[in-house]
């Protein structure tokens, strides 16, 4: 960080906008649960093929659902990623803001840059410190 408030550097940003997305249009919401009963299965032959029936249909029930838990895993991946670049970014950006002002000075460069992380660092410590005073 010093070297880049020293050499004057900026960012750029590029993040794409997303403006036009409604968050209704993913997905319906009608706000009953779904209600699935379990037929009773009797003694007999006809008990028996009915309860390998139901093993095997909630066998591939459970398969469709592991499948969907790991998209919602993966898609859920993606958003934190997305938070963090952004928080970072944002966070760089407001430092080499400062690089017009520092620009040629390596003194001011190593007070911003190391104000600016103990900063940035600062925080991140309170918050698990308040945690564990919590506990």
């Amino acid at each position: 960080m010093t070297y880049g408030l020293y050499s004057g550097i900026g960012l750029i940003d590029n993040f794409p906008k997303f403006r036009n997305f409604k968050s209704g249009d993913l997905i319906a919401n009608s706000g009953t649960g779904p209600t699935m009963e379990l037929p009773s299965v009797g003694d007999g032959i006809g008990g028996l093929i009915l309860s390998i029936l139901l093993w095997i249909g909630m066998s591939i029930l459970f398969v469709i659902l592991l499948i969907v838990l790991e998209a919602v895993f993966w898609f859920s991946l993606f958003i934190i990623l997305a938070m963090l670049y952004w928080i970072f970014f944002r966070a760089l950006k407001f430092v080499f803001n400062k690089s017009k002002d520092t620009k040629g000075d390596i003194g001011i460069s190593a007070v911003y840059s190391l104000t600016y992380t103990l900063l940035y660092v600062g925080w991140i410590f309170g918050i698990v410190y308040l945690t564990e005073i919590m506990k």
